[in-house]
């Protein structure tokens, strides 16, 4: 699963209360999640966005969180202890080829996918293993820095999303990002 994957140190920054001024997890997912659902979230870091994901999915629904470094599950399973949310949350380890969610096949009813298909070292693996696990209509949020992944790549990524069968839906506009709503055929 990596290829330039960030450094574990930078998951303190990343999960820092201060990007909240840039990203606001509960807005910016708000539209896509509800309770029962069961959420994968490849590249969670330390948690920005899982912790509130696991709030949102509420008791009923479950948060997948894939990562390839120990050190960034570890952290992320501390933090959501001490936010109370951690029996709501399956965080695993993933392989460098493979997000190891097979077990999951079409039980996902929502991706997000936040600053990490650039890290891939195949998009289309990376969307074909989200497709797999996804159920039919299930939405995938894709969000990448715009000034850390050039547009084409970008545009080459979601390219490799259609291929594995999602269909573009809408491009929501985030800070500093460029993203794409996709939903499963």
């Amino acid at each position: 699963m990596a290829k330039r994957v960030c450094p574990w140190w930078l998951g303190y920054l990343l999960a820092s209360p201060l990007r909240r001024l840039a990203y606001d997890p509960a807005e910016i997912l708000r539209p896509y999640v509800r309770a029962g659902m069961t959420v994968l979230e490849p590249g969670p870091g330390m948690g920005f966005f899982t912790l509130e994901l696991a709030r949102m999915v509420e008791a009923s629904g479950r948060v997948v969180a894939v990562d390839v470094q120990p050190k960034m599950i570890e952290r992320l399973k501390r933090r959501a202890a001490k936010a109370g949310v951690l029996e709501r949350i399956d965080a695993r380890l993933a392989t460098a080829d493979s997000l190891g969610v097979a077990d999951l096949a079409g039980r996902v009813d929502f991706t997000l996918a936040f600053a990490v298909v650039h890290e891939m070292p195949s998009s289309e693996s990376f969307f074909a293993e989200v497709a797999r696990a996804s159920k039919p209509a299930a939405s995938v949020l894709v969000a990448e820095p715009a000034g850390h992944v050039k547009p084409e790549l970008f545009e080459e990524e979601i390219q490799e999303a259609l291929k594995a069968g999602f269909a573009l839906v809408e491009r929501p506009s985030f800070r500093r990002s460029q993203a794409a709503l996709l939903r499963r055929g």
